[in-house]
């Protein structure tokens, strides 16, 4: 059985290792939360031990829902009774998307609406609504016309765990604090007989968080005081009983050989003293030393008995509206952690990467979460201040003048994009295109998906003007290079650098790495392979994002042809938005070969997926098919021993004749190309088509400095 599991955007990999661990069977991350195959006592074991994750739903329906009524419809045809107990309560959440329904509130009233009804008419009582503490709470997902409705195990968010009495002016959901913990490694520091410093503590999620943690007791054991979180008639209760007495048994064990190893720092008194009371609570009382102290006053002797060798620093500073973030403050925190435990670890949820920069420590890892709709930045740092030594020859230099001014300007670049970024789920994206015009060079950001994200840059140099010398390009080439390692903080190993060398006949790229080296991004639901050191493009075109999503967003239930394929990334994008069938037709067997292993990558593949290596123009004009959607995006200028030349601009009325003969009636093709020059044969295109522009809907905001990256257009058969 499948089951899903919600956690904040930015957990999703963490909450799947956690499942696989408490012996699911299987966990795939989804966006802001995990797909999991396990058993019903899977589920109810991850609503009693997950740390991590916001609710558990256990799935009952599913079935289309284009609008309201077949909303209602759907939830009406389930047998409640078998579901609800006569006089129990119920409460609705509901999420959706798309043009059928678009309130939440409305939705989340029409499934109340048809349970209300399905029961009066066969019990002849109506159950009432109880949005706090219902007997059954439901959860309701309506995304691309399709809803499932499911059972919320929880009962309700997990991140409560039963012991917060008072919260401070900005709260830490329990589940963030966990994740900062587990990336932190907290639980092996603490095994190793380390410490825990939280030097700004305030209520003091963090350090009950952590001391629970370290005394194995399960998250769920306080909530509903012991009852079962749910009065759902499919509960096994007898599973459950089980699963709570092994939790308090583990309770038992671990609370008797925790030690005194959480120490708490806050300048609030008011602060402190709440933590005083949540850690009374939580049973833990004498166990954490809770000061009122400021950071400018951490040292050595914040510990009365010595600093411990080992040990986690964890911190949420402010950094919201609520609680106005200064930089200042992190430097004085990155200083005094500095001071006081140099060779400790820390975990630090900063407001964003510049926050995390001002604090002056070198993150080995970095990590994109969200405190409720806040995007921030944790960092992992490793120690915290590593020993001195003596620089290396060829070692970094701090950042000289023009390197400096390249830095400022992309650290500009990236507060301008972070909203974008944030609201489309951006993980690849233009950082850096020629902005100065002396600093000639592309600075593309790939971030990977997989459990613990790695940032690569793509870095493409641009043909400088003849009468630049040569030396001079190689230093503003190799300042850029610094300005790109100090912002983004990547090794060496992670950055792709094509260069231009001279050479007989002008300038030219010079040879590439042959690493064999892919790694695997997401778009939007999509997963893609690129590589960016072997090949002068990377198997991705960025520009061309915004018309993949639309594709994927208009490709279920069509026929998709992909023309001048690539590496397919379009066709996926079909694929995942559920396309009947795709086509993808290239002259390269690589790149058939990269399309093939894209689909793989997603769970694709079969007979409903052709790949065809032919010459595009040539099969389309011998080709019978009919197509319901079509992506053309030919190359400015091609020369092939197989299929002679070929040339944008003098080829592009006969391929969309072709083209457009393939479609149905209804059929709509996107054809694009990078000619910055090309010219559209209006006049003999409109005897065929009807066509529109589009490029400006088609061209993203990391590349609107250079709005002619392409052009695009809209055609449909006259």
């Amino acid at each position: 059985m499948k089951f899903f599991a919600s956690c904040g955007k930015g957990l999703e990999y963490l909450l799947a290792d956690e499942l696989l661990a408490l012996g699911c069977k299987r966990a795939t991350a989804a966006i802001a939360g995990v797909n999991v195959e396990g058993e019903l006592v899977d589920a109810q074991k991850a609503v009693l031990w997950s740390r991590v994750a916001s609710r558990v739903l256990w799935p009952i329906a599913e079935f289309d829902c284009p609008d309201e009524h077949a909303l209602y419809a759907g939830v009406a045809a389930l047998p409640w009774p078998e579901h609800l107990a006569d006089g129990d309560t119920i409460a609705v959440d509901a999420h959706v998307s798309g043009d059928g329904l678009t309130h939440a509130r409305y939705a989340a009233q029409r499934v109340k609406d048809a349970v209300v009804d399905v029961m009066r008419d066969a019990t002849g009582a109506r159950p009432d609504v109880d949005v706090e503490h219902p007997d059954l709470r439901l959860n309701l997902v309506v995304r691309k016309g399709r809803a499932i409705v499911s059972i919320d195990l929880g009962g309700g968010p997990l991140h409560r765990r039963g012991w917060r009495q008072q919260q401070g002016e900005a709260p830490l959901k329990e589940n963030l604090a966990a994740a900062v913990l587990l990336r932190g490694r907290w639980p092996q520091v603490y095994a190793d007989g380390g410490a825990l410093l939280d030097p700004m503590c305030g209520s003091g999620t963090l350090l009950i968080e952590g001391a629970l943690m370290a005394a194995d007791v399960a998250p769920g054991l306080l909530r509903h005081g012991g009852f079962p979180p749910t009065r759902w008639k499919g509960f096994d209760e007898a599973a459950w009983a089980r699963l709570r007495s092994e939790a308090l048994a583990r309770e038992e064990a671990g609370r008797a050989a925790l030690r005194p190893a959480f120490f708490g720092r806050d300048s609030d008194p008011h602060a402190t003293r709440v933590a005083r009371d949540n850690e009374v609570m939580a049973g833990l009382a004498g166990l954490i030393d809770l000061r009122v102290a400021g950071v400018d006053s951490l040292a050595p002797d914040t510990f009365a008995d010595g600093v411990p060798e080992r040990g986690l620093a964890v911190c949420n500073p402010p950094y919201d509206i609520r609680l106005a973030a200064d930089p200042a403050l992190y430097r004085a925190l990155g200083d005094g952690l500095r001071n006081a435990v140099p060779g400790w670890r820390a975990s630090l949820l900063c407001g964003d990467a510049e926050l995390a920069h001002a604090t002056g420590l070198r993150a080995q890892k970095k990590y994109q979460l969200f405190n409720g709709a806040i995007e921030c930045t944790l960092i992992v740092v490793d120690p915290v201040a590593p020993a001195r030594r003596e620089a290396p020859v060829g070692a970094q230099a701090p950042l000289g003048d023009g390197a400096q001014m390249v830095a400022n300007r992309l650290r500009r670049n990236l507060r301008r994009l972070k909203p974008w970024r944030q609201r489309e789920d951006v993980a690849c994206f233009r950082a850096y295109d020629a902005d100065l015009p002396e600093y000639a060079a592309a600075i593309d950001v790939y971030t990977t998906d997989e459990a613990t994200p790695r940032t690569f840059l793509h870095v493409q140099e641009y043909a400088a003007p003849a009468e630049i010398p040569e030396p001079v390009q190689r230093r503003r080439l190799n300042e850029l290079m610094a300005a790109a390692r100090e912002v983004f903080e990547v090794p060496r190993e992670h950055v792709a650098l094509k260069t231009r060398t001279r050479g007989k006949g002008g300038s030219k790229y010079g040879r590439f790495d042959q690493r064999g080296e892919f790694i695997v991004v997401r778009e939007g639901d999509a997963r893609l392979r690129v590589n960016l050191f072997d090949y002068l493009d990377t198997g991705l075109f960025l520009d061309h994002r915004p018309l993949r999503l639309r594709i994927a967003a208009e490709a279920e239930d069509t026929r998709f042809l992909n023309l001048f394929g690539y590496t397919g990334a379009a066709t996926v994008q079909a694929a995942v938005g559920r396309a009947r069938a795709t086509t993808t037709v290239d002259l390269s067997a690589t790149y058939l070969q990269w399309c093939a292993d894209n689909l793989a990558e997603n769970g694709i593949g079969g007979a409903r997926h052709k790949l065809v290596q032919a010459d595009a123009v040539s099969w389309l004009e011998a080709d019978r098919g009919e197509y319901d959607l079509v992506f053309c995006d030919p190359p400015t200028f091609s020369n092939s021993k197989r299929a002679g030349d070929f040339d944008v601009q003098a080829e592009h009325v006969r391929l969309l004749r072709a083209a457009v003969d393939r479609l149905s009636t209804d059929g709509v093709l996107y054809f694009s190309n990078n000619f910055r020059r090309f010219k559209l044969d209006e006049a003999a295109v409109a005897e065929f088509a009807r066509f529109e522009e589009i490029s400006a809907a088609t061209i993203p905001p990391d590349f609107a400095r250079h709005a002619r990256i392409h052009r695009c257009w809209r055609l449909v058969r006259r």
